[in-house]
């Protein structure tokens, strides 16, 4: 058997960032930039005003109460007026550009209009820039807005936006399908035969493909026959940038997965007995033939979604040109006692994690272990890999990899 990290490091090596490509802005939320962007425009492009008020002349402004004449009123998106000549005012609202010659600006609340709103009463005297944004004070032209190698989120958007960008060269997210094989397979919807099961798998991946930002592709059931194998991957390879399959990879009369994914890849290919529980059987290569990316995971329903977090997740990040390839891991205090034995294996553990009252991380709970007992990790939004050994008991802080909202309270 060979470790976890071993078989995830031969993933990661046989893999490139997709080529490029241009994408309209709309389309490319969390997706890596593939260079690195300056600001080709100031931001704001000229003074405006932080406040509805008026814009004035600090230097006619004095300690008490000041009446200057109201010449002129600026909405957001006019062209703003004249000049402001001695004790003179304008009426601005948030957003509007200052005159010329207008150096701060009254908020209305210490404003007092009279006179029709031809004058008005500055009740105490702004300081000189006081709420005006000056030209520059977001953005400078030839600032950095987004490093090659940044993902894209919806700040990152808006930042792009305000320049004017309509598209970014980005890495693509990867377009993935997932395949589910057995004889034994029974869609949703249908009655069971006797001996049939319902496919599980494929659903749950397709979801877990959706929420981690990879584009899913469905294909279907594959039954334990060795054309049919044949056939299903190749054709997948022609339409997407990776294929993910479950079962037919372990030691049965007809796992032939591993099989196929071996003769489709040759050298580049590698079935692994893998020292994790759940999860032993795990197949990976790159296909000679275009040379896409094939995981066989196993095909019991949590051993299949631990493998997707061990292998294929951080892999499809990879093509994705993500530099973070891995769940974020946090430092989790336990409340309950993760106990094992001794089997040569390391133990992934699906945990409750949640903030408690001292603001650290605790683990509140763990799920039952079984490569099948998919209800007992449905909620779950931690996991901990336990080592060799006899465990950890209550108080002992481990490693969590965080793969769902985290709670506030322990509680």
């Amino acid at each position: 058997m060979i470790s976890f990290e071993e078989a995830r490091t031969f993933v990661l090596e046989s893999l490139e960032p997709l080529s490029p490509v241009a994408v309209d802005l709309k389309d490319a939320l969390n997706c890596v930039v593939a260079e690195t962007i300056a600001a080709t425009e100031s931001v704001p492009g000229f003074a405006n005003s932080a406040m509805d008020g008026y814009a004035v002349r600090s230097v006619d402004c004095v300690e008490d109460a000041t009446k200057l004449k109201v010449v002129g009123v600026v909405l957001a998106g006019d062209t703003p007026c004249e000049a402001l000549g001695p004790n003179q005012a304008v009426r601005v609202m948030t957003g509007a550009a200052i005159p010329d010659g207008a150096d701060s600006v009254c908020k209305i609340e210490e404003a007092l209009v009279a006179d029709g709103g031809e004058t008005v009463t500055i009740l105490r005297r702004p300081a000189k820039g006081e709420n005006v944004r000056l030209p520059g004070e977001d953005v400078l032209i030839g600032q950095t807005l987004v490093k090659q190698g940044a993902v894209l989120g919806s700040t990152e958007l808006g930042l792009l936006t305000g320049q004017g960008i309509t598209s970014v060269l980005v890495h693509p997210r990867p377009r993935v399908g997932v395949l589910s094989t057995g004889n034994e397979l029974a869609r949703s919807g249908v009655e069971l035969g006797r001996g049939e099961i319902r496919d599980v798998n494929r659903p749950m991946l397709l979801a877990a493909l959706e929420n981690s930002g990879f584009d899913p592709v469905d294909l279907g059931i594959v039954p334990d026959d060795r054309a049919s194998l044949e056939g299903a991957f190749s054709s997948a390879g022609h339409r997407c940038d990776a294929v993910i399959s479950t079962g037919g990879v372990s030691v049965g009369d007809v796992d032939l997965v591993k099989v196929v994914i071996t003769q489709l890849c040759a050298a580049r290919a590698r079935w692994m007995q893998v020292a994790v529980r759940p999860g032993k059987p795990f197949t990976f290569g790159v296909s000679t033939q275009g040379g896409t990316p094939l995981f066989g995971l196993p095909g019991n329903p949590v051993a299949a979604l631990v493998g997707f977090e061990l292998y294929v997740r951080p892999g499809l990040r990879r093509l994705g040109g993500s530099e973070e390839v891995t769940r974020p891991r946090l430092a989790a205090v336990l409340d309950c006692p993760l106990p094992r034995q001794r089997d040569g294996k390391q133990h992934c553990i699906h945990v409750d994690l949640a903030v408690g009252d001292d603001g650290r991380v605790h683990v509140r709970g763990a799920r039952p272990q079984g490569s099948h007992l998919i209800s007992a990790i449905a909620g779950a939004n931690g996991m901990v890999m336990v080592e060799d050994g006899e465990g950890h008991d209550v108080g002992d802080v481990v490693a969590a990899a965080l793969i769902g909202p985290l709670s506030s309270v322990t509680s």
